[in-house]
C-alpha cells in the first residue's frame, strides 16, 4: 500500500512537470486537490526523496510554507512597496504568478507569511472625514454609483507607427467591480460606456469629473452634453464632482494608477488588439480575484452574488441609431463648493446663492422635464431657478 501511494505521488508530480493540467491530474488519479498540492509543494522543498512519508513530529508541518516561498513573498512585498504599488496579499500573488513561481501560494498562505513577519500595516480605527461636509451620492447597493474617468493619452509604438490611445475606466463603488475600455480618442466615449454597461449593468448615478468630453462646452451650458444624452434615456443620472478636486473620484483615480502599472509598466503592448486583450484580462482577474477589506474579504463578484441584487442592462449590443439627441426627461447633478463670491458655477454660468452657503458644498440638480435648476444643502432645498434646455 505504501509503495502504491509513493508511486501515485511521483506520477502526479511527473505529469505536472510535463505541463499537464493540475486538475486533470488529481481527478484522474482519484485524489483531492489538497493532496496534489501537498505533494507538489513537497517536491519543491529540496528533499531528494520528497515522496516518502515523514516520521511523526518532523519539524516541518504541512501548513507551514517552505523557506523559499516565504522569502519570495517577503521580497515581492518589499518590491511592490518600494515601487509605491499595491502590496497586499492579492497584489503579491499576482506578482508571483507573473514571475512564474510554482507552486503559487494561496492568499491565506501569503497573509499568514505577512503577519508572521509583521508586514501588514493597516489603518487603526475608522476613518472619519474632516472639514466641510460633502454631499456624496450613497453607494449602498450594487450599481448605485459608478465612478468613471479617462487615462491617457498613452502611445503604442511599433517599428513603423505610433498610435495614440486612451482608457476609460469605471468602478462600481458598492462591489468594487471594474470595467476597462480602450479607445483611440475621447470622441468614442459613448460607445465605450455602453460596452462597459453591457458587462457591469446600468448604474443609478454615473460620477465623473468636469472634462468637456463629458459635459459639452462652457459656451453652451444649457445644451445637454454627450454624457447626459447617453444617460438620461436609460434613467442613469450623471453626477459632476467639483472642479479641480479629483480626489472626489478617488476610487476610480486609484484604479487608474493600478491600471497604469499593470498595463503600461509591466506589459509590452504591441498593438491595438494586444491592448484590448490585456485590458479584458485585467478586468476579469480583478473582478474574480481581488479581495477587498471593505467587503469582508470578498471579491467583487462574490460581493455581487451575496447582495442578491437584480441588475439592469442595455437591451441592445450597441447604441441604437435612433437614440434621442435631446432627451425630454431625466436629471443630472453637480456637486459644487460655494466660494467667497457666493456664486454657484454651472459649467461657466453663475447663479447667486444665499450668503450662508459660502464655503459650503451644495448639490445642484437640473431637471430636464421641468426645465428647472434646484440647489440643495444638507438635504434641504435652498434655491429654484428656471433653466431652459436648448
Amino acid at each position: 500500500m505504501y509503495k502504491d501511494q509513493e508511486w501515485l505521488r511521483r506520477a502526479a508530480i511527473e505529469r505536472a512537470r510535463a505541463g499537464e493540467d493540475h486538475q486533470a491530474i488529481w481527478i484522474s488519479l482519484g485524489q483531492s486537490r489538497s493532496w496534489f498540492y501537498k505533494w507538489l509543494q513537497r517536491s519543491h522543498e529540496g528533499d531528494a526523496e520528497w515522496w516518502f512519508d515523514r516520521p511523526p513530529g518532523t519539524c516541518n508541518p504541512a501548513n507551514r510554507s517552505s523557506k523559499e516561498i516565504e522569502e519570495l513573498v517577503k521580497f515581492a512585498r518589499m518590491h511592490l512597496h518600494n515601487q509605491e504599488q499595491f502590496c497586499g496579499a492579492q497584489a503579491i500573488r499576482w506578482h508571483l504568478e507573473e514571475e512564474s513561481v510554482r507552486p503559487l501560494p494561496s492568499l491565506s498562505t501569503i497573509g499568514r507569511i505577512l503577519r508572521r513577519h509583521d508586514l501588514t500595516h493597516k489603518r487603526l480605527g475608522r476613518y472619519r472625514p474632516k472639514g466641510v461636509p460633502y454631499p456624496a451620492p450613497e453607494a449602498s447597493r450594487p450599481n448605485a454609483v459608478h465612478q468613471a474617468d479617462f487615462v491617457g493619452p498613452r502611445f503604442i509604438r511599433t517599428s513603423t507607427t505610433t498610435r495614440r490611445t486612451y482608457a476609460l475606466n469605471t468602478v462600481d463603488l458598492a462591489t468594487g467591480r471594474c470595467a476597462v475600455e480602450a479607445l483611440p480618442g475621447k470622441g468614442g466615449m459613448e460607445t465605450a460606456i455602453w460596452a462597459m454597461w453591457r458587462r457591469l449593468g446600468l448604474p443609478r448615478y454615473l460620477q465623473v469629473d468636469n472634462e468637456m468630453t463629458f459635459y459639452g462646452s462652457p459656451l453652451y451650458p444649457h445644451t445637454l452634453g454627450p454624457l447626459a444624452r447617453l444617460c438620461l434615456p436609460l434613467g442613469v443620472e450623471p453626477v459632476f464632482v467639483p472642479p479641480r478636486e479629483p480626489w472626489r473620484n478617488g476610487v476610480v483615480e486609484k484604479f487608474n494608477d493600478y491600471w497604469d502599472v499593470q498595463i503600461w509598466r509591466k506589459r509590452r503592448i504591441s498593438g491595438w488588439g494586444d491592448l484590448q486583450r490585456e485590458n479584458m484580462a485585467l478586468e476579469c482577474r480583478h473582478n474574480r480575484d481581488w479581495r477587498y477589506s471593505k467587503l469582508g474579504g470578498k471579491t467583487p463578484l462574490q460581493a455581487l452574488a451575496a447582495s442578491g441584487a437584480a441588475l439592469k442592462f442595455p437591451t441592445t449590443e450597441t447604441i441604437p441609431t435612433d437614440w434621442p439627441s435631446r432627451p425630454e426627461s431625466g436629471k443630472y447633478h453637480l456637486i459644487r463648493f460655494i466660494r467667497g463670491d457666493g456664486k454657484l458655477n454651472v459649467f461657466g454660468e453663475k447663479f447667486a446663492v444665499d450668503p450662508d452657503l459660502r464655503y459650503e458644498y451644495v448639490w445642484a440638480t437640473v431637471d430636464v422635464k421641468e426645465q428647472r435648476l434646484f440647489l440643495s444643502h444638507d438635504g434641504e432645498q435652498m434655491h429654484d431657478w428656471k433653466y431652459k434646455i436648448t
